[in-house]
């Protein structure tokens, strides 16, 4: 054999050991948690199929695992099922009162089912731990506006949004949302 051949051999070996590995030892892993396989936003419904039932697995194991139920609550929140979110970032909450960005999500699942008192109540709790949490305000502010129809409300915290970002893509919807509202 020629080095060319000899090589190409070796590269291939090494590739498909490398493939191997990665099969055995990081897909078929369950106790991984779920988001490794696949980047949140980006999955099939197979592969969120598959990350729900392999995170309900590890919660049952494990259901002190705040960041698998944040997992679970963010792929049944992906995947339009409010009320699974709602239990989800429910559990999380229990084990993590404090978090800001589970008490948001959970606030627009809330807002998902029409449950606008439990959203609005969310969001000033994340408002109250951080209060430059802009997700929350501008939810807060959603809320007002488009489910409660209190646009005065609405423009007193997006107002307080914008001190904080002014130029972002959301805060150019809010300046839009404000410039329409009589």
């Amino acid at each position: 054999m020629n080095k060319e051949n000899v090589l190409t051999v070796v590269v291939a070996l090494i590739v498909g050991l490398l493939g191997g590995y990665l099969i055995f030892n990081i897909a078929g892993n369950k106790d991984l948690p779920a988001n490794v396989a696949v980047p949140q936003g980006a999955g099939t419904p197979t592969d969120y199929q598959r990350r729900i039932a392999e995170a309900e697995k590890i919660v049952a194991r494990d259901p002190k695992n705040a960041q698998v139920w944040a997992q679970l609550g963010n792929d049944y929140f992906d995947t339009d099922q409010a009320q699974k979110a709602i239990n989800a970032y429910s559990k999380v909450l229990e084990i993590e009162p404090n978090n800001v960005n589970v008490l948001t999500d959970q606030g627009i699942m809330y807002r998902k089912v029409g449950w606008y008192d439990k959203a609005i109540a969310n969001f000033e709790k994340a408002q109250q731990k951080d209060p430059k949490h802009l997700q929350s305000l501008y939810n807060l502010g959603v809320v007002y506006f488009q489910d409660l129809k209190q646009p005065e409300k609405a423009r007193e915290i997006w107002t307080k949004y914008l001190q904080f970002d002014s130029t972002s893509p959301t805060a150019q919807q809010i300046k839009a949302d404000m410039a329409g509202m009589k």
